[in-house]
């Protein structure tokens, strides 16, 4: 099974600014500074802590190429700053319920958000709810509908889950896309998947789906069991190793795609059921274990 870890697994092809705030200790700009020299360096730790809960995400990236000093009061992913920035910028829908609820870190929930379904990249007949992770498509007839993450990938590891919270109708699909791929389309179809720039798993007949044509089924079992609403599904994205992977539960599923291009990727689905919502959440570098 993998984990996931609040950190990311990379740098984003979108938002790398707000993705190096969440970057692992050895900073060469930390490192230049020294061990904080100067007033800075002398500051209690309290003290900052109460100043930096005011900041914005900026803000704080900067503060953390101070001093070793700054940056390592920022480094404790559930310390009062992070927490006073998420209640500022998630929903209390999101922070209260158990939409977050496999990340442990106000650290990594804020990651999340940054990482979410982008209600500005998406199908004209979609919108993200206020809890800002929860995709609604609208009934719209003979429409196929879709959406990419804010951010995407051109390295690194990373791990999010997916889930159904209404009827699949005749085609559901998560996966990836580059930045070409169509977020909508005439009729009912496989959206993600249906050119050379989306790869896509449809839940609803365990195809799997990349240039327009059927990569074959997935799981690769006999009997392999359908989708149930409200399961979540983690995709796993290996950029160094050019892979797509699933799992289901505590399941790993496999490899479905190999071969990725060289590209930036972007979480993705696509939807055709009047009213059904999908939720996203980014979970980090997946640890192996």
């Amino acid at each position: 099974m993998s984990g996931a870890a609040g950190g990311g697994g990379g740098s984003s092809c979108l938002g790398a600014a707000a993705a190096a705030s969440c970057s692992s200790a050895g900073s060469p700009y930390a490192a230049a500074a020294g061990g904080g020299a100067g007033v800075a360096g002398r500051l209690p730790a309290r003290v900052l802590e109460h100043i930096f809960s005011y900041l914005e995400l900026s803000d704080l990236m900067r503060c953390a190429l101070v001093c070793w000093h700054w940056y390592n009061i920022l480094a404790d992913e559930n310390s009062e700053v992070w927490r006073s920035l998420c209640s500022r910028s998630l929903s209390d829908e999101a922070l209260r319920s158990d939409i977050l609820c496999n990340l442990l870190t106000y650290r990594g929930k804020l990651k999340a958000f940054q990482h979410a379904l982008s209600s500005h990249d998406c199908s004209r007949n979609v919108y993200v709810k206020k809890n800002g992770f929860t995709l609604h498509r609208n009934p719209i007839a003979q429409s196929t509908d879709g959406a990419r993450g804010k951010i995407g990938f051109s390295e690194g590891r990373h791990a999010w889950e997916i889930w159904w919270e209404g009827p699949l109708g005749t085609v559901a699909v998560i996966g990836i896309a580059t930045k070409r791929a169509a977020m909508q389309c005439q009729g009912y179809v496989a959206l993600l998947g249906s050119d050379d720039q989306s790869w896509g798993w449809n839940l609803v007949d365990n195809n799997l789906l990349h240039n327009g044509e059927v990569n074959g089924n997935f799981p690769q079992c006999n009997n392999a069991p359908k989708y149930q609403i409200g399961e979540r599904i983690r995709v796993i994205l290996d950029m160094d190793d050019k892979t797509l992977a699933f799992e289901r539960g505590f399941e790993f599923l496999g490899v479905a795609f190999r071969g990725l291009p060289k590209a930036c990727l972007f979480p993705a689905v696509s939807a055709v059921y009047g009213n059904t919502e999908v939720t996203m959440v980014y979970l980090g570098k997946p640890l192996d274990g």
